[in-house]
């Protein structure tokens, strides 16, 4: 007979012959399971008694998840039941479900109203065959495998187009602008999630952005840098021209008779830097704006010497400074100060030079005290 090679796992206590068979058993739970026994100073286990332990664990969890009960309108976990009819029966859960009742009934008002709106103006407008063909072929192809039930930054999935833009509202803070002009919303979420699923844009960079290679990365990146919304301004207004109508939005003509005299309007002169205006009030060029922004006085003539102005304020200048007498006192005074002050600085400098000399030792050697 051959001798056959084993190879031994010291831990669990099991042989194998082969070699992928013992480097796959380093992997399985059952050895990693006996290691942390062994860590802990308990002797390994074998792989029946394992899957018994395993098996109970699992029934464990699954009993423990069914325990379980989740409140959709407040988003909260139970792990009892009665945990669970106490919070329904609670007033704070009866008003938010009335006000998810509420919010999901006007929403879905408004949305037929604009449906209904666009269905009148879709057969009230006329369009040309070789247009409504290139254009129908165009939105087939574009939208074959897309659909307006999935929310477009995370996996929710409602049949109801309202309870898809109510998600995104609430989560996603993602709006659909001038959307009582919008007559094909359901194109329109179509068309935004090809943009993101097949053309891998942001709807917020779009093309100035970083070019991504997965829907998951573009929706990734979205979500993070808070780019979950349309960029609607300038260019990129005309991509959605197609799924908008503001005919509504426009005024409605005068009706007016063609036979009618129209008035003469008024003409201004604009001759010269002034303008003069039927109210009254008068427009300057800008050329002079820099003179008519000056602050200057109005109405004051200019000043001299001998004006009574001057006079006043030089008597008022002597009565403050007083008569001669009250001059030669307030001198000495002064004088007086400006001495003392002299006498204690003089006082200082001398005390400070003598503690100078005490210092300098290497200078004069007799002073040595």
């Amino acid at each position: 007979m051959e001798n056959l090679h084993y190879f031994t796992c010291w831990t669990c206590k099991v042989k194998f012959t082969d070699l992928a068979i013992f480097k796959h058993h380093y992997r399985t739970e059952w050895h990693k399971y006996n290691i942390s026994k062994i860590a802990n100073g308990l002797p390994s286990i074998t792989l029946e008694d394992f899957e018994i332990k395993e098996a109970m664990y699992r029934e464990n969890n699954t009993n423990q998840i069914k325990k379980k009960q989740i409140c959709d309108v407040c988003q909260k976990k139970f792990n009892n039941q009665k945990q669970y009819e106490n919070h329904l029966a609670s007033k704070t859960h009866k008003k938010k479900s009335e006000q998810k009742e509420n919010t999901t009934v006007a929403y879905s008002k408004k949305l037929s109203s604009i449906q209904t709106s666009s269905n009148k103006n879709t057969d009230d407008i006329e369009t040309d065959s070789d247009v409504e063909s290139f254009n129908s072929n165009w939105y087939e192809d574009l939208m074959n495998q897309i659909t307006y039930n999935d929310c477009l930054f995370c996996d929710y999935h409602n049949k109801s187009i309202e309870c898809v833009m109510i998600h995104m509202e609430k989560k996603h803070s993602f709006f659909i602008p001038d959307l009582e002009y919008c007559e094909n919303l359901g194109g329109l979420l179509k068309y935004l999630e090809y943009k993101i699923c097949v053309e891998f844009k942001c709807l917020w960079c779009n093309d100035s952005g970083r070019k991504m290679r997965s829907a998951q990365a573009v929706r990734m990146h979205m979500i993070d840098k808070g780019h979950c919304k349309m960029l609607f301004e300038e260019e990129t207004m005309c991509e959605y021209t197609t799924f908008y109508n503001y005919l509504s939005s426009y005024p409605d003509p005068e009706i007016t008779d063609s036979d009618e005299e129209v008035s003469d309007v008024e003409v201004l002169d604009d001759e010269g830097y002034l303008m003069k205006l039927p109210s009254g009030k008068s427009i300057v060029h800008r050329d002079l704006a820099l003179y008519y922004k000056q602050n200057l006085p109005v109405g004051i003539t200019a000043m001299t010497k001998d004006s009574d102005y001057c006079r006043r304020k030089r008597i008022h200048k002597q009565i403050s400074f007083g008569s001669e007498e009250k001059k030669l006192e307030v001198a000495r005074i002064t004088a007086r100060d400006i001495q003392s002050f002299q006498r204690v600085q003089a006082k200082y400098l001398m005390q400070l030079q003598v503690k100078q000399n005490k210092l300098q030792k290497y200078f004069r050697q007799q002073t040595n005290f």
